[in-house]
């Protein structure tokens, strides 16, 4: 009993310690009131960095920090979570800088509209922003013109309204919109989108330093920036899970992964390990799609040719099942991000090596299935079909036989005599036909 107890209060340990990391504690716990938070973005944006961003404004806020340090490398990504950062910077009650670093890093697309909404806009040397012409605003499919048309003019009116409000060339900024313009560092600078031109973070400060910047409620701050301390946010565990997954690339193979697990556990029942891990990775692929406002058509048809492909061990189609599934599949890869920001995209050359290596599999396992079903018996009574035996009686046409150790009521079209062998070449019920061994 002693060692049961203590085995089950390993495992709470254990359990609690893993929870421990998945909990975010609140950043500004152990602030000292001036420092200065400091947030990186990396990659697309995706929901996942909203949360991010706000959770960081909101700590930074509440322990009353010099301001939020916002550092960006991004190709862009979703319009409605680029409103969401934006609102979140443009109403924040500390000075959010952002810079675009390190040097030849992008704030393509979203990362053009969140660098225009900080407080303090800066960017590395051999920097760029630009290219922000919306794409599409979620996963309805392909648009028509007119609603291109009204994303487009919604997007210029958004992106000159941020540019007033910060003081910077709303004509400028208007033209990354309809013209799809990239500014360089040097660029951006004389355009006047952004503030400054700073090759590291320490001159980035220094440049800063006793500047005057004007809060959504009119407040005027200056920025103490020489010398203050630096407060790393990063991701919580969760967060960064979320953020990997939410990649489309990543989506899309746990999505395929997760519904071969599935098939692989129809194909051989009890396996359960496949069928585990497919379940979970199919769950985590659906959500990172969903969150990445994949097409909905899309997604169906690869769940409609993974069904196919599964019914194929089930069904006798001679390759119909399966041959559709493969078709639906391809479909449905090609359909999940199509009309989409560039990149929020699947990759084409993965689609086609997961479309091929899908193919082997699902070949792999009905040749597995088949020569299972072919496979003689070993065990039961059609296990004794081709095994030999003794006559023990005249058989004709009806006798007793000797097989297996056992003495079996034997039937055959031609006379056979005692002690002759026989081989079974059929069995119905307890009676079973023989002839004579060759």
């Amino acid at each position: 009993m002693a060692i049961l107890f203590k085995k089950r209060l390993m495992i709470i340990f254990f359990l609690a310690f893993c929870l421990t990391l998945m909990v975010e504690f609140p950043a500004g716990a152990s602030a000292t009131g001036q420092e200065v938070y400091w947030l990186r973005v990396e990659g697309a944006i995706v929901p996942v960095v909203a949360d991010y961003v706000g959770e960081g404004i909101r700590a930074a806020e509440e322990a009353g920090a010099s301001c939020v340090l916002l550092e960006i490398n991004t190709p862009g990504g979703l319009y409605g979570t680029t409103q969401e950062i934006v609102e979140c910077i443009m109403n924040s009650r500390v000075p959010v800088i952002v810079y675009v670093s390190p040097a030849g890093a992008w704030a393509g697309s979203a990362g053009t509209f969140i660098t225009f909404s900080a407080h303090v806009a800066a960017m590395a040397p051999g920097s760029r922003i630009g290219a922000a012409h919306p794409v599409s605003v979620g996963g309805e499919g392909e648009m028509t013109d007119v609603q291109k048309e009204k994303i487009t003019q919604d997007a210029a009116a958004w992106v000159r309204s941020i540019a007033q409000m910060r003081g910077r060339d709303p004509s400028q900024a208007e033209m990354a919109v309809l013209e799809s313009k990239s500014f360089s560092d040097g660029e951006a600078l004389k355009a006047n989108l952004i503030d400054l031109v700073a090759a590291s973070r320490e001159q980035l400060f220094k440049q800063l330093h006793g500047r005057t910047v004007t809060l959504i409620d009119g407040k005027e701050v200056e920025l103490q920036l020489d010398g203050a301390p630096l407060k790393p946010l990063v991701m919580s565990p969760v967060q960064r899970l979320l953020f990997k997954i939410s990649e489309p690339n990543i989506a899309y193979i746990l999505l395929t992964v997760g519904g071969l697990g599935l098939i692989m556990e129809l194909y051989q029942p009890g396996a359960i390990f496949p069928g585990v891990a497919g379940g979970i990775s199919l769950l985590l692929g659906l959500y990172a799609l969903g969150s990445l406002d994949a097409q909905f058509g899309g997604v169906l048809l690869i769940l409609l040719g993974l069904g196919l492909l599964a019914a194929e061990a089930f069904v006798v189609s001679h390759g119909l099942l399966a041959g559709g599934g493969m078709v639906s599949f391809i479909l449905g890869s090609l359909m999940l991000f199509s009309g989409g920001p560039p990149a929020l995209r699947v990759s084409i050359s993965l689609v086609a090596v997961t479309a091929a290596s899908m193919a082997a599999f699902i070949a792999f396992l009905l040749g597995a299935v088949i020569k299972a079903q072919r496979r003689r018996a070993v065990t039961g009574q059609e296990s004794l079909v081709g095994t030999t035996g003794k006559a023990l009686t005249d058989i004709k046409p009806e006798g007793i036989i000797l097989a297996e150790g056992e003495r079996w009521k034997a039937e055959s079209p031609e006379p056979i005599e005692a002690g002759q062998k026989v081989v079974i070449i059929e069995v119905e019920g307890l009676k079973v036909k023989v002839k004579k061994e060759l």
